[in-house]
């Protein structure tokens, strides 16, 4: 009972020393938003290396659409009436292997282009951080939220487009 009474006392005696303190006052905050997602992928940088890797998995690619005219041409012949019971396995036997091989070679060039995706990406948000930060302390704004967080907002709020500029100024693409 004695510890509830102290407790009590104890919360009257903060509520009214703390409605002594003068009231501090915040001041409205500077808000402003990007489109993080949309300022990186329009960077420089990222539509070279878009392009790097588009070369670079060209020929990959390039050999998966011929295993998949192969896996046609295979099913065209098995089509075709009065085949020989041996040939029949056969073309059994090559679309088994060129699926096969067809479905390894999808898998490693889709986890080749995700982890290169994933480095570029990371690589460049960080960058696209440091650059979002600066233009903050620049144009003097206290937040900058993301797009994709907000029902609504004036145009003039948007830094996306800035922020783009900004990236292409400080990280120029080699």
């Amino acid at each position: 009972m004695f510890s509830h009474f102290r407790s009590v006392s104890l919360l009257i005696a903060s509520v009214t020393v703390a409605s002594h303190l003068p009231a501090q006052e915040i001041p409205p905050a500077k808000v402003a938003i990007i489109n993080l997602q949309m300022a990186v992928s329009q960077t420089q940088e990222i539509k070279k290396d878009i392009a790097a890797m588009e070369a670079k998995y060209s020929p990959r690619q390039k050999a998966i659409e011929s295993i998949q005219k192969d896996l046609q041409d295979i099913q065209k012949q098995g089509a075709t009436p009065n085949l020989q019971p041996g040939r029949e396995a056969d073309l059994q036997a090559q679309f088994t292997t060129k699926q096969k091989q067809l479905q390894r070679l999808q898998q490693d060039l889709q986890a080749d282009v995700d982890a290169e995706r994933q480095d570029v990406l990371g690589h460049v948000g960080r960058q696209m951080s440091e650059v979002v930060k600066g233009l903050a302390l620049e144009k003097g704004v206290d937040v900058i939220i993301e797009v994709s967080n907000t029902l609504y907002f004036k145009p003039a709020l948007d830094l996306t487009a800035a922020a783009t500029a900004a990236y292409d100024k400080a990280y120029p693409a080699k």
